[in-house]
């Protein structure tokens, strides 16, 4: 695809390379935005029915997305909301494993080191050595006391790729829940729901998916369906649509992961803004995005080794980030030096993570490596 700065909130001074950290917005979602705090701004007009519509059709846009069943599909504010809901409705005791890699986003590991807590369960870090894929590391690491693998698709720090389809028939095998989370993926990469087949799958909407903070996703196996949600409210519950009746308090729930649905998920003015992006998403298709994403990335490798710069691994990785493997005790100055250049990028660990997107052009990659030789 050509690039598509047109249609993001990019000024034409600004090389952003962040998306892995937070995506620029685009102008359909900032317009659908406005639309609806104009709305708000107007509650007389807000109907009943509109408590429901914003929602249903975000949850059946994500679900083509992922390639997934709508019914199969909960509305989170947040990966570790999800995370938290896969860990509560999954049994472990004592002899039992959690398997987690190594240097994974703090809020997975946090709800698992919770659950093990809770449950006398063991906590397994999975590392790698130099000559072995994270793959083969995590499925390694699958025995019969495994009861959960909690993995990346795509890790946070400098893109590498985990083959969910590999672990996720590694889990099965010993009758562990395999809970992904996608939030470096979804939105960037199709996902081939019915190969990985998680039990949980959950994703940020402020990434890839290129939607407002505090909007999020979760899939569900159909098999987790009848499971116990993180809260109680009111919206989750059968027959909730009709407002009169509200207090005829009923121990039902709305079908399939509706359940598991956040409170206040009838958000208008960020379900507006989450519909925009994925609806512009979808346009484009996922598919088309990972190669064109593909293509910029491979570009940003070449012209660093071209200058000397190594990648931060030699594994496969997603299409969608590069890591840059530059002196340790210089990659925050030399951050702060392509930022006073309008160049941002991130620093994760030891590693210069590059993450564009549709927005990126040839005059942006230009200004990442000019400002990279001045700094050196």
């Amino acid at each position: 695809m050509n690039d598509q700065r047109a249609l993001f909130e990019i000024p034409d001074d600004v090389a952003y390379f962040n998306c892995a950290s937070l995506s620029p917005q685009l102008k359909s979602a900032r317009r659908a935005g406005e639309a609806a705090l104009g709305r708000t701004a107007h509650p007389w007009t807000i109907r009943s029915r509109d408590w429901f519509t914003d929602a249903e059709e975000l949850r059946g846009l994500f679900a083509r997305v992922i390639g997934a069943s709508a019914e199969s599909i909960a509305l989170i504010p947040a990966t570790s909301y999800g995370i938290a809901a896969a860990a509560a409705n999954i049994e472990a005791k004592r002899g039992h494993r959690v398997v987690v890699i190594a240097d994974d986003y703090p809020s997975s590991i946090y709800t698992w080191r919770a659950f093990a807590a809770r449950t006398g369960a063991e906590i397994v870090t999975v590392s790698r050595a130099d000559d072995e894929t994270w793959t083969d590391a995590v499925c390694a690491a699958i025995d019969e006391r495994v009861r959960v693998v909690a993995v990346p698709n795509v890790r946070w720090t400098n893109g590498e790729l985990l083959d969910l389809g590999r672990i996720g028939d590694a889990a099965r095998g010993v009758n562990a829940a395999f809970v992904v989370d996608a939030t470096q993926s979804a939105g960037a990469m199709p996902l081939y729901l019915a190969r990985i087949r998680p039990d949980f799958l959950v994703a940020a909407g402020y990434k890839w998916l290129l939607g407002p903070y505090s909007c999020g996703y979760m899939y569900v196996d159909q098999r987790h369906h009848g499971g116990a949600p993180v809260e109680q409210n009111w919206i989750s519950r059968e027959g909730s649509e009709d407002f009169a009746r509200l207090i005829d308090y009923r121990d039902t729930y709305q079908p399939g992961a509706r359940r598991f649905d956040v409170g206040q998920r009838a958000n208008f003015t960020l379900a507006a803004m989450a519909i925009g992006a994925l609806t512009q998403l979808l346009e484009w298709d996922v598919a088309r995005i990972a190669r064109t994403l593909a293509a910029i990335t491979m570009n940003i490798e070449r012209r660093a080794a071209a200058m000397g710069i190594n990648t931060a691994s030699d594994q496969a990785r997603g299409p969608n980030i590069v890591g840059l493997r530059l002196p340790q005790t210089r990659l925050k100055a030399l951050a702060a030096a392509l930022e006073a250049n309008d160049v941002y990028v991130g620093i994760r660990g030891d590693t210069m993570r590059i993450s564009p997107h549709l927005h990126t052009t040839a005059a942006d990659i230009d200004r990442l490596f000019d400002g990279l030789m001045k700094a050196l």
